[in-house]
């Protein structure tokens, strides 16, 4: 085993997986860029909707691709702590969301910061 050897069992990509991944990334940034400046709808929420969508393909594209995290990866804990860190993310992204919605609706009244002098 040489010194470049990895752990014994660990799965990696080929370089057919990272072109793959490549052009996949390319393409899903492509079509992410058309749809905002191609004028493809003039509905702002549905363009917000898409764009986020494939913003999330384009996240499992890299953890797949090049991150290399499957469920046979490592027995799964790859996999195991990137579930884990999502639900930390969504925690503490809905938390604070959560405070600043709770702050905002319990201002006190006349506190509009764009009459001030």
């Amino acid at each position: 085993m040489s010194a470049h050897d990895h752990a014994q069992g660990a799965l990696h990509g080929s370089r057919r997986d990272y072109v793959q991944g490549f052009f996949l990334s390319v393409i899903l940034t492509a079509v992410s860029f058309w749809l905002v400046m191609g004028n493809v709808t003039h509905s702002k929420p549905v363009i917000s909707i898409l764009i986020v969508a494939l913003a999330a393909v384009q996240m499992v594209v890299h953890v797949v691709f090049f991150l290399h995290v499957r469920a046979k990866s490592e027995r799964g804990w790859t996999l195991v702590s990137l579930i884990f860190t999502l639900v930390l993310v969504v925690i503490a992204l809905a938390g604070s969301l959560w405070v600043m919605n709770h702050l905002d609706s319990n201002m006190m009244p006349g506190q509009d910061i764009s009459q001030l002098p």
